[in-house]
């Protein structure tokens, strides 16, 4: 080898080993970097096995199986193959779990895609999917491997909200049955505290303010005494992991266990030992099963529940069986997230989970009120000698609820002013466009529910903020052209609120004896009814329930709406109801009493 070939091949490798001693010497810097930017995965050993073995086996190839994985996904969706693109999303969440894009779309992908490709007609199949699909987000990526990422936090949201709380899937109303009836057990102790309603905000104190762990809870010598005896009077009360499970199950249906286990109920019944513990099991399983937390539960109850009418100041809990609700609260969970790095721009996901705060909202002033009936339904059977047989039946309806305008209206204005600026003039628009429309549909509903003072209030206000000819009219005529407007585009949910909105004008006139007025109301929400009915068999549209159905449901709201004075709501249209339709007023009576509202 000549002098200069030695000379160039000397400096290469001094060259190299240069290069290769700084870039050892950048490793410290990169990794302090990654780990101020929370790109650091948890410690090995709490990571789960498959994690560790494929991270170790695929080594610096990692990122190229990830981009090779990724693009088949992408085409198997494009292709149909949901379940296929399932399995592959779930080998690069494992390779990669730290890739908020893949828990998205693996979410979506099961709540949406595959959800739908199940028939209708089995609606438990479909409900299995979009709970894997808000399960994986909530239990995975953001409570598992402690994602931070806004953008998890929406998504989960939508999923709630436009997937379960909307009417785009035909299996809709068992989705919502199924989260109220799961989320029931969990809201109040009515069988030996009575007092604490959904609708006490002392509940949620005590819910806030428990015990959090095992560990807490059996620091109470009582409370220890009461768990030995469930253990020795059921060997499944063993398991203290499954302990508070086991103990709202008995409390559900003491029949699954052993008699024994009943009788320790009745021994502590009415004792502040059992109340004490039965607050501890239903925040226990808010934790671990449905990863809420109580104290932001409160502070999001706080924030933006309905408002008692007899005290604007005071805010109300929400009802948490509603989806719209659950999608509130991921959102604001994302929002508290977010707006910890205040040197931030905003981010499209913020944006979103803004939109999905004053979106439901929107939804539960309209929507809010969740009601369940036991309905009759005739269905098939396999016995050829009686092919039909009457079943009983749970049904959900959701119906406006009034109380939620100001804490809307005061949510809104507050995110229409964070996007006030030059920057994000779209969005800012866009949201003032969306108050606008909503206090339209305000003034309407309110209107029509009776509470003219009410309405003619937001329409001064309407007014004031959005100073438009077409306001320039008096409140009952822009009622009117507003019903004669919605009229031509009624959807499902509009026609269902102006009907039952007429109707509960009707049972006002009712109560308060002008009859003629009454009838009026009920012959309009007829001929709606009957227009919406013929619509919906020449154009395929979602049928209504039965008009008797919407009759019943408005009456609950109109004895349950506040804002009219307890003697009409009670008293006089009770009153009449019990004397002139004794049929109607026990059915009604018997609806009431599983809400607590009020007693025979």
């Amino acid at each position: 080898m000549r002098t200069r070939d030695l000379i160039i091949v000397v400096v290469c490798i001094v060259l190299a080993a240069g290069l290769l001693i700084a870039a050892g010497l950048q490793i410290e810097p990169i990794n302090r970097q990654r780990q101020e930017m929370k790109l650091i995965m948890d410690k090995p050993e709490n990571l789960p096995p498959s994690l560790v073995f494929t991270a170790a086996a695929t080594g610096a190839f990692k990122g190229l199986l990830v981009d090779f994985l990724w693009i088949r996904a992408e085409r198997l969706k494009e292709e149909g193959q949901f379940f296929d693109a399932r399995q592959l999303a779930e080998w690069i969440t494992i390779l990669q779990p730290r890739f908020a894009s893949v828990w998205e779309f693996q979410a979506w992908n099961m709540a949406y895609n595959i959800s739908v490709a199940i028939p209708e007609t089995q609606p438990e199949q479909r409900w299995r999917w979009v709970k894997n699909g808000y399960e994986l987000l909530r239990d995975e990526a953001i409570d598992k491997y402690k994602l931070r990422d806004i953008g998890l936090y929406h998504e989960l949201g939508r999923i709630f909200q436009h997937k379960i709380g909307g009417i785009s899937d035909e299996a809709h109303k068992y989705y919502k049955l199924q989260l109220a009836t799961q989320m029931e057990p969990l809201l109040g102790s009515r069988d030996f505290q009575p007092e604490l309603t959904d609708e006490n905000n002392k509940y949620f104190d005590l819910l806030a303010e428990s015990p959090q762990s095992w560990q807490e809870i059996i620091e109470d010598p009582n409370i220890v005494e009461f768990i030995t005896a469930l253990k020795s009077a059921d060997e499944r009360f063993s398991d203290e992991s499954v302990f508070a499970e086991n103990y709202l199950s008995l409390r559900e249906y003491s029949g699954r266990y052993n008699q024994e286990a009943g009788q320790v109920i009745d021994k502590y019944r009415g004792t502040d030992t059992l109340r004490k513990f039965d607050i501890f099991a239903k925040v226990y399983k808010l934790r671990n099963a449905w990863k809420l937390d109580p104290v932001l539960m409160r502070k999001v109850n706080q924030k933006y529940g309905p408002v008692d009418f007899d005290d604007p100041n005071t805010h109300l809990p929400m009802d948490w069986r509603h989806a719209d609700t659950q999608a509130i609260y991921w959102a604001e969970k994302g929002l508290e997230i977010a707006i910890q790095d205040s040197s931030r721009d905003i981010s499209s996901a913020e944006n979103n989970a803004d939109r999905i705060v004053v979106h439901g909202l929107q939804n539960l002033f309209r929507l809010g009120n969740l009601i369940t009936i036991t309905v009759e339904r005739q269905v098939a059977t396999d016995d050829p000698s009686k092919p039909v047989q009457t079943v009983k039946m749970k049904e959900i309806f959701l119906r406006p609820d009034l109380r939620y305008f100001k804490p809307y209206n005061d949510a809104i204005l507050k995110v229409v002013k964070k996007y006030d600026n030059d920057e994000d003039r779209g969005t800012y628009e866009t949201l003032r466009n969306g108050h606008r429309n909503m206090l339209k549909n305000a003034v309407l509903l309110f209107f029509q529910s009776g509470h003219r003072e009410q309405a003619q209030k937001i329409y001064n206000y309407m007014k004031k903020e959005y100073p438009l000819p077409e306001f320039d009219i008096s409140l009952v005529e822009f009622a009117q052209k507003r019903m004669l407007e919605e009229l031509q585009g009624y959807g499902y949910q509009d026609a269902t609120d102006q009907i039952t909105a007429i109707l509960r004008e009707g049972y006002y006139y009712l109560a308060i004896g002008d009859d003629d007025a009454a009838a009026g109301s009920e012959n309009n929400a007829k001929l709606l009814y009957e227009h919406y009915k013929k619509l919906s068999e020449e154009e395929d549209r979602i049928a209504l329930p039965s008009f008797d159905t919407l009759k019943l449901t408005s009456m609950q709201d109109f004895v349950m709406d506040k804002q009219f004075p307890e003697y009409i709501r009670l008293n006089l249209f009770l009153g009449r109801l019990e004397r002139d339709n004794r049929e109607t007023y026990d059915l009604l009576i018997a609806e009431l009493k599983k809400k607590s509202e009020i007693e025979k």
